[in-house]
């Protein structure tokens, strides 16, 4: 099965009308522009499985914590593809790889391509719009329970909570990591329909973010209550789990897979929960990987992302220390693993913005809210 598998992926590179490196290449580069769990994951499970299941392969990591440089790696992609060069990226997992789907510079995937995406939802590739899902998490409220005695079930009851309890609640610079942006986008959809906030997710929108000023007023008058002074915030996902562990807050926004990691590793104390809201619930859904069109090693990249489809690396997704949400068929699985997830819908979390929108909420964000 293994050499069937790179020999589709030969002969698809063969097929290709974009120039390709030679088919012997053995050398992967792939772009992880996400936070440091998923960095972990790579380094010391999928990459060390992937290289002893195909021995003579070598996968480079380029490591972009957050996707804080996605604006240079996209200018660098479109301008390789113009000038017919190599983009130096045969796999990339992080957000950048929806925004290179829409652009037209990736390879759509194909089960006739990738075989292990047979066992992945149609209804979720599809919503993947041309980038591949791999695995899923979702945002998150965190609380001590020995302190919130009535837990927040909806945005406003958790509103009215932080207002109540001043400096006991924080969520991260919404540029830092995904659990604060969750946060803020979460405020800020409270004011759009739901038509309004699924067009925020399938593309750039200027108009109805002008819809967002109440939403941004709302963020301001937070500062007060939040933790810290004068507006000021956690610098990013893992500096809101240290708040958390440590007591300074009582209640903030947290990854799933992070929290779960952390509840894993001991450094999360038992009397710290988490639990989802609704009206709007925090987003959530897939994270997908892209093979650049433009990539000198796209068969590479496909082997790569096929391996980590395997029912072997969902099991490992899900049972190591990330404790991801796996995508693939749960009977493919290990039963005792996937029981933990059997109710979850990965196609019907609420997703976040389009890239575009994002960018420009994390830049408003910093106009609008911190120390105002």
């Amino acid at each position: 099965m293994k050499s069937a598998v790179v020999a589709v992926m030969a002969t698809f590179a063969i097929g290709s009308s974009v120039p390709s490196a030679p088919a012997a290449s053995k050398t992967i580069e792939l772009l992880i522009s996400a936070d440091t769990n998923i960095q972990t994951l790579w380094n010391t499970v999928l990459i060390p499985a992937f290289e002893k299941e195909y021995p003579g392969y070598k996968v480079n990591v380029t490591f972009d914590r957050n996707g804080l440089r996605d604006a240079q790696t996209f200018a660098k992609i479109v301008a390789a593809k113009e000038t017919r060069r190599d983009p130096g990226v045969d796999l990339i997992d992080g957000g950048i790889a929806v925004r290179l789907s829409q652009a037209g510079l990736l390879y759509r995937p194909s089960p006739s391509l990738m075989p292990n995406l047979k066992d992945v939802s149609k209804l979720l590739i599809k919503q993947a719009n041309g980038t591949i899902p791999y695995r899923a998490s979702t945002v998150m409220l965190a609380y001590n329970s020995t302190k919130v005695t009535k837990v927040p079930k909806t945005l406003d009851e958790v509103l009215a909570w932080i207002k109540a309890n001043p400096g006991k609640f924080t969520y991260n610079v919404p540029s830092g990591g995904g659990s604060g942006y969750s946060f803020a986008q979460t405020v800020l959809d409270m004011n759009l329909t739901a038509d309004e906030r699924l067009a925020m997710s399938l593309a750039a929108n200027k108009d109805i973010q002008t819809k967002w000023a109440k939403g941004w007023d709302t963020l301001r008058d937070l500062n007060k209550y939040t933790y810290g002074k004068n507006g000021t915030y956690p610098a990013n996902n893992a500096a809101t789990l240290n708040l958390l562990s440590t007591g300074e807050i009582d209640m903030g926004t947290v990854w799933s897979d992070q929290f779960a990691s952390a509840k894993a590793a001991g450094t999360m104390p038992a009397n710290i929960k988490a639990t989802a809201i609704k009206s709007p619930s925090l987003t959530g859904g897939p994270a997908t990987l892209g093979i650049p069109i433009n990539g000198s090693n796209r068969t590479g990249g496909r082997l790569l992302a096929n391996f980590v489809l395997s029912p072997a690396m969902q099991n490992a997704i899900m049972g190591g220390t990330l404790k991801g949400i796996p995508v693939v068929n749960g009977k493919k699985l290990d039963q005792t693993l996937f029981d933990n997830f059997k109710d979850i819908d990965v196609t019907d979390m609420r997703a976040p913005y389009f890239p575009a929108n994002s960018d420009d909420l994390k830049s408003a964000w910093s106009l609008n809210v911190p120390g105002k």
